[in-house]
């Protein structure tokens, strides 16, 4: 039970990291595109229109569906394959594609908006579909959801007054703030690692997180088997 408590702590931290990672560097290195919470791309391009841009405003728009296709196919792996983090190894090997893609295509310019640097942030979004499919399937497996922080910061706002009007009289607020801090902390830690990487090596920073998601399926691979 502690190696796997142990483990969801672990996986948890990796995801919020990468989520906020992901999210971070394409925004900044991508024409402004959020590639895990794609809901904010509405926002994007919605004030894109109000000032008036031309050209691939549009784009924005792009990544809803294919967020939808991603979330599809994570449904119909993660129902042909026992070991549940599978999913995650699929979406660690697809971000390594995006990142080795970037780095083939020369894209490190930040300032230049071409389509490579779409195609790249549409294989991102992809892979944070298959995150998003992971945390709704095997909700168990983390302490909350890794990608989107608005219910973490709810929950943690609610075990904070428990904790501050009852205190020690209920362990359970206190457990929960300390899950509170690995989502959001993690979440905060991955959105300035991809923003500086986004702004130093442009799309190409994506290989990053796509090697530590290979290793955090690696390294649960023991325990998910004896589970």
């Amino acid at each position: 039970m502690e190696e796997k408590q142990n483990n969801i702590w672990f996986v948890t931290l990796v995801l919020t990291i990468i989520a906020g990672y992901c999210d971070s560097i394409t925004f900044v290195a991508a024409d402004k595109i959020f590639s895990a919470h794609v809901t904010g791309n509405f926002i994007v391009f919605a004030y894109q229109m109000i000032k008036g841009a031309e050209g691939d405003a549009w784009i924005k728009l792009l990544t809803f569906p294919i967020f939808m296709l991603s979330v599809m196919a994570g449904g119909w792996i993660s129902a042909r394959f026992s070991n549940r983090h599978f999913l995650l190894l699929c979406e660690g090997i697809i971000l390594l594609l995006a990142g080795a893609i970037a780095y083939s295509l020369g894209y490190i310019d930040n300032g230049e908006i071409t389509w490579p640097m779409y195609l790249v942030t549409m294989i991102v979004v992809f892979a944070m579909g298959l995150q998003n499919a992971f945390g709704k399937l095997f909700a168990k497996d983390t302490y909350g959801p890794t990608t989107m922080m608005t219910g973490n910061v709810t929950q943690f706002s609610l075990d904070l007054r428990g904790w501050l009007t009852k205190g020690v009289a209920e362990p359970g607020y206190l457990a929960g703030l300390k899950k509170g801090l690995i989502t959001l902390g993690g979440f905060l830690l991955g959105c300035i690692l991809g923003a500086y990487a986004g702004k130093a090596f442009g799309l190409t920073g994506i290989l990053l997180p796509g090697v530590a998601m290979v290793i955090c399926y690696f390294s649960t691979r023991t325990v998910e088997e004896k589970n």
